[in-house]
């Protein structure tokens, strides 16, 4: 997780990028377009990945699972949002140190390309510096069939698996560690992340 901070304040520092703007009176959030890829927007936030960490996790004796996919990813917040989230917070009785400054959420995705799930491994608050606040790791692995078809999660994941058929070479150079004898013999096409069906892909 830290690795992540690191990384999104370095290029949030360095680099001059287009910022996020919801409305007249909200605060720009600018995010960098070196670290983070769009997916999508909706009345209530932005939705980003983060395409320089995106890799594939990695087997006990350290060979590279191709089966599960590890996407941080970034949520930017307008300031509907941002109340719920605060406001939610109060009725819980939770600390709101720092929650004056609520920006939006960083979620660590984990596709089991094999299971056909996503769980999102930890989600933190984020403060306008991209600072976490606060930080939940209860998630629990859903059935991407499960999801909408038209919901926000299914169109955000399917945009980020999309993404991952595209740049799978991209995705093995970000990933620390070697294929299996057996997975360095696979042609292209055979890599799971390119077999892998989303649900109601066939039906669009």
């Amino acid at each position: 997780m830290k690795k992540f901070f690191i990384a999104m304040l370095a290029a949030t520092t360095f680099f001059v990028t287009p910022a996020v703007t919801f409305a007249e009176d909200e605060e720009e959030i600018n995010v960098p377009t070196t670290v983070f890829s769009w997916v999508q927007s909706t009345p209530r936030g932005n939705y980003y990945f983060n395409y320089q960490q995106i890799c594939y996790a990695k087997n006990d004796d350290g060979t590279v699972n191709l089966n599960i996919l590890i996407v941080p990813t970034l949520c930017t917040y307008d300031n509907i949002q941002i109340e719920d989230v605060q406001q939610k917070r109060r009725m819980r009785g939770q600390s709101m140190k720092g929650y004056g400054d609520l920006v939006g959420r960083a979620d660590y995705l984990r596709f089991d390309l094999e299971k056909g799930t996503v769980q999102i491994t930890e989600r933190v608050d984020l403060d306008s510096t991209f600072s976490p606040l606060a930080s939940d790791k209860s998630g629990e692995p859903v059935e991407l069939s499960t999801l909408a078809k038209n919901g926000v999660a299914h169109k955000f994941y399917r945009g980020i698996i999309k993404w991952a058929k595209e740049h799978n070479d991209l995705i093995l150079n970000h990933t620390h560690g070697n294929l299996s004898e057996e997975d360095s013999k696979l042609d292209e096409e055979d890599f799971p992340i390119i077999k892998f069906k989303f649900p109601y892909e066939d039906e669009e």
